[in-house]
C-alpha cells in the first residue's frame, strides 16, 4: 500500500530554496563565511525502496549543513549511524563524509526542515514550511512500513503530516504508534546533550532500533 499525498510539492527542495527568510539569510552568510561548505537544503539520504524512513529535526551546522549528508560529520552522526550499522541498517565505513561509501541497504534518513536554522531551532513556520518535502518523501517511498523520529519536533511533524493532531500520538521514547498503514517509532533525538545528560544512551537508542528491525522481520 502506497501513502499518497497531493503532488503539489517535490520531495526535495531547490538548492536556493526560498522559502524561509531567516533560513535562507543564515544560509547567505554562512555561504559567504564558508564557500567550500555544503549550506543549501540537505536532501534526503538512502534508497526510495527502503522500509524504515528515519526523520530527524535539522541538519547540524557543522555536520550535514557542512557535508551535505543527513548527520554525517557530527556527534549526532555517530552515535546514529554506529548503531544503524549495529541493527543491519547501514553497512560499510562511517568516515563522516559524503564519499566514505557507507550505504544504507533497507533505511531512508531526511528531516523535518532541510536547512540548518540559528541555534538549531527552527521556528514552528518554517517546520511547516518544509512539511510539503517531509510528506512527498513519505509518498514516494513505496514498501515504506516504520518511520522512527529523533525527537518531538520531527514527531509532530510526521503526525501533521499525515493530517493528523499531535494529540492522536503523543511523542515519548519508545513509544510506537499506528498511522495509516505504518508504525511510528518514538526516540530521544541523539544529540550530544542527550546523551550527555544521559536522557539517552546508546542502550536505549539500540533498543527502539531492536523494535523496528524485529516489526520489519515479520511477515507481511
Amino acid at each position: 500500500m502506497t501513502t499518497s499525498f497531493p503532488p503539489s510539492e517535490p520531495a526535495e527542495p531547490d538548492h536556493d530554496c526560498p522559502r524561509c527568510p531567516r533560513l535562507v539569510e543564515f544560509r547567505t552568510r554562512w555561504r559567504a563565511r564558508e564557500p567550500a561548505w555544503f549550506n543549501a537544503p540537505v536532501p534526503s539520504f538512502g534508497p526510495r525502496d527502503a522500509r524504515l524512513l528515519i526523520v530527524g529535526l535539522a541538519p547540524g551546522l557543522q555536520g550535514a549543513n557542512r557535508t551535505g549528508r543527513p548527520f554525517t560529520g557530527d556527534y549526532a552522526g555517530d552515535l546514529l549511524y554506529e548503531t544503524l550499522k549495529q541493527s543491519g541498517f547501514a553497512a560499510g565505513r562511517y568516515e563522516a563524509r559524503p564519499d566514505d561509501g557507507l550505504v544504507l541497504p533497507d533505511c531512508r534518513i531526511t528531516n523535518a526542515v532541510r536547512c540548518v536554522p540559528p541555534e538549531n531551532k527552527p521556528s514552528g513556520s518554517e517546520i511547516a514550511n518544509c512539511r510539503g518535502f517531509l510528506k512527498n518523501t513519505i509518498a514516494e517511498m513505496p514498501r515504506l512500513r516504520a518511520i522512527l523520529a529523533l525527537g518531538r519536533i520531527a514527531h509532530d511533524s510526521v503526525v501533521a503530516s499525515f493530517g493528523l493532531r499531535s494529540s492522536a500520538a503523543v511523542f515519548g521514547h519508545g513509544r510506537v504508534h499506528s498511522i495509516d498503514h505504518l508504525k511510528l517509532y518514538d526516540s530521544f533525538h541523539c544529540s550530544r546533550l542527550n546523551t550527555n545528560t544521559g536522557k539517552l544512551t546508546p542502550e536505549m537508542f539500540a533498543a527502539v532500533f531492536g523494535l523496528v528491525r524485529a516489526q520489519l522481520n515479520e511477515p507481511t
